[in-house]
């Protein structure tokens, strides 16, 4: 059985036309075509929903009761197709829609409430999924379809995204407030030779960087307890098990704002630091939107974290 025949947007677009106008010659005139063209296309849209819909008189055109019915729903179908056709240009050039984020823990509870904020105010249209968590876990999601972006350290270990750098955050070294290091205007290298330094578990790329550099410095890593939050390892420094490198704004935020519980000192005088950015899959058709989304980030970065963070670009 053939489908059923279904008007065009065309013949909907000459009925509203020709029941505003209310006379062939006038709607075909504002249409730019011929009356001729004008009455085919709505005795073809009659035949196909199998009504009458214009009255043809000397007085014009006269809608039919039935007429009157079709042209409510033709006005809301242009109507929806205008919206859809404005959407789709502000998902193409801007924020807009519904974008699934993914953030790591370390990251994403000291950055994004300000990014949030900026994003609300600026882009209303946007509206914006979180989910905090291991980086491994969430750049899985993302290659797999779950998220769209995931903000987190770099680098990643895959061909298929798409990496925007934003920023470079330095790592400061806690200890107890009892260690003989806490006094220090800076620690280097040499500091940690045979100290304990805490880490994450190897599904955070910082456990990778702190691990390299346990090696190279002498320090113990500790293999029997991998902290799974950089709560965990602050407080587990406080008890003086260990040392840890902590990333800048998570530092900012939960130990110099608070009057922490363990001293912080500068490491290599800051020069130590771990390359932040976000990261889409090469496949995805919202490039713009994310890459605006990435300039919202680095924006905010640059206004509310100057002197805590290095801007990457």
């Amino acid at each position: 059985m053939d489908p059923t025949p279904l008007p065009t947007l065309k013949q909907l677009r000459y009925f509203v036309a020709l029941a505003e106008a209310g006379h062939y010659r006038k709607a075909a005139e504002r249409l730019g075509i011929s009356q001729p063209s004008l009455s085919v296309q709505i005795g073809n849209l009659e035949a196909t929903l199998r009504h009458l819909l214009v009255e043809r008189g000397r007085a014009g055109a006269i809608l039919t009761p039935a007429g009157r019915e079709v042209l409510a729903r033709a006005k809301a179908i242009i109507d929806d197709v205008a919206a859809l056709t404005e959407t789709s240009e502000s998902l193409r050039s801007g924020l807009a829609g519904t974008f699934r984020l993914g953030s790591s823990t370390t990251l994403g509870p000291y950055l994004l409430p300000r990014v949030v904020r900026r994003l609300h105010a600026d882009h209303p249209a946007l509206r914006l999924l979180i989910r905090d968590g291991i980086p491994r876990d969430l750049l899985t999601d993302l290659l797999e379809g779950r998220l769209d972006l995931v903000l987190t350290q770099l680098p990643v270990p895959s061909a298929d995204l798409m990496v925007t750098r934003l920023f470079r955050e330095p790592l400061w070294l806690a200890v107890a407030h009892d260690h003989p290091l806490a006094d220090r205007s800076n620690t280097e290298d040499v500091d940690l030779a045979k100290e304990t330094l805490l880490t994450l578990s190897d599904g955070f790329a910082l456990h990778a960087q702190i691990a390299e550099l346990a090696h190279d410095a002498g320090a113990a890593l500790r293999l029997d307890y991998e902290g799974t939050s950089l709560d965990a390892l602050r407080q587990m420094v406080a008890m003086n098990m260990g040392v840890a490198l902590l990333p800048a704004l998570y530092a900012q935020s939960e130990i110099r704002s608070r009057n922490g519980d363990v001293s912080l000192l500068p490491f290599r005088h800051g020069r130590l630091t771990r390359s932040i950015g976000v990261v889409w899959r090469k496949t995805t058709g919202r490039t713009p939107g994310l890459a605006a989304f990435a300039e919202v980030i680095r924006s905010v970065v640059g206004d509310d974290f100057v002197g805590v963070v290095h801007m990457d670009g």
